[in-house]
């Protein structure tokens, strides 16, 4: 599958074709998603012993742009939920371009194409 978009010239890609590469922007949303909450549990169960619930929590918390539940207390855990908290900003803003891409690309595109130049 390519990920090129159609070019200013090119036709509008039909439906079906325009809702896989939705599709595919939804799954690599989701995938990142997993993993950045893979990583946050991991690093929330080794530096600040949280039992997985707790840590799930607070990434989730994190991720969602509310904010930890568990202040840290180690100093090991302090830069982690720093570092993480500015992940999770820069994270919530890259999973949202993905996702408004395909469908800005979309409008964009039927409203700059011009069907009388091809």
């Amino acid at each position: 599958m390519s990920f090129a978009y159609e070019r200013r010239g090119h036709r509008p890609i039909p439906r079906a074709r325009f809702v896989r590469r939705f599709v595919v922007h939804v799954a690599i949303a989701v995938a990142a998603t997993i993993v950045s909450i893979g990583l946050g549990m991991a690093g929330y169960v080794h530096y600040e012993h949280l039992s997985p619930t707790d840590a799930f929590l607070n990434v989730a918390m994190l991720l969602g742009g509310m904010g930890p539940v568990n202040p840290p207390l180690s100093e090991g855990g302090k830069l982690f939920a720093g570092f993480y908290a500015l992940y999770a900003g820069l994270f919530f803003i890259a999973v949202a371009g993905i996702l408004i891409a395909p469908v800005a690309h979309r409008i964009l595109h039927r409203f700059h194409w011009d069907e009388k130049e091809r």
